[in-house]
């Protein structure tokens, strides 16, 4: 199997140091394409042992062609990757905000995948749900599967239009997450605690509390009373976010991002 990844930002680059970390290509069998002479010289210094060029016909020898320029960049890079691409290969497309239908009208291809991955893949702990269109084979979506699978987990959607729910609840969901560490990390500082102690104090709790959630076979709501004690101190806190309505502003918030997630596809 052979690769082509268009857009080498740091999503592109993470899938690429994914498929050569699980042995799932050769450095040979792998190519950084670059937008212009000057990137592709800092990709070849970055990535000495990986084979670095330019969008052109060469990519019709690359399996599976991996889309990861901005959205904003599409129409452009549409323009000189339809002109290279063979029918039998596969584009699989990381951008947010572009359906398939669209990338196969503007790529004049209809081997078309689209993924959603989330930021953690940069350290291999992502999850990225995926769909295909019609004309893709089960074989295809296995390899690619298995390709996603490098830099975390994946799933499978028959319905494309979930990927709007998927870049709400996971895409943005760590934008979410260090929202709420921040909120914490103020508050021990507003408590009397230095920035590093406070930040030491919440990034510690937040991995424990994980690693409880993962390896637990109770509820959330079991695992809240846990540590929630009647008449206790965190029975306190949780009252508030209540009487707060902050469980419901956060759900608020996450469908608030599926709806844009599906006016940008509209665009």
């Amino acid at each position: 199997m052979r690769i082509a990844i268009l857009g080498c930002g740091n999503m592109g680059l993470a899938f690429a140091k994914a498929f050569l970390q699980y042995n799932l290509i050769r450095r040979e069998d792998l190519l950084l394409i670059g937008k212009d002479d000057a990137q592709c010289q800092r990709l070849h210094q970055a990535q000495a042992d990986v084979p670095v060029g330019l969008l052109t016909e060469e990519i019709g020898a690359y399996d599976i062609v991996l889309v990861a320029v901005k959205p904003q960049d599409f129409g452009k890079a549409a323009l000189g990757l339809r002109a290279v691409l063979r029918p039998e290969q596969a584009v699989l497309s990381i951008m947010g905000g572009i359906p398939i239908a669209r990338l196969q009208r503007e790529l004049n291809h209809r081997q078309v995948l689209r993924a959603m991955p989330n930021t953690p893949v940069l350290l291999g702990m992502g999850i990225t749900g995926f769909t295909a269109a019609p004309e893709v084979e089960r074989t295809l979506m296995h390899r690619i599967e298995n390709l996603l699978n490098a830099t975390g987990r994946s799933i499978f959607l028959e319905d494309e239009s979930m990927l709007d729910a998927v870049t709400a609840v996971s895409g943005s969901g760590p934008a979410y997450f260090y929202y709420i560490v921040q909120a914490m990390m103020r508050a021990g500082q507003e408590l009397g605690f230095s920035e590093s102690v406070a930040g030491l104090l919440v990034k510690q709790t937040m991995i424990g509390a994980f690693h409880l959630l993962n390896n637990s076979d109770q509820s959330l709501d079991q695992l809240i009373a846990t540590v929630a004690s009647k008449g206790g101190t965190t029975e306190a806190a949780l009252r508030e976010f209540r009487a707060g309505g902050l469980q419901d502003t956060l759900v608020s918030g996450i469908k608030a991002a599926q709806q844009r997630a599906t006016e940008l596809a509209k665009e």
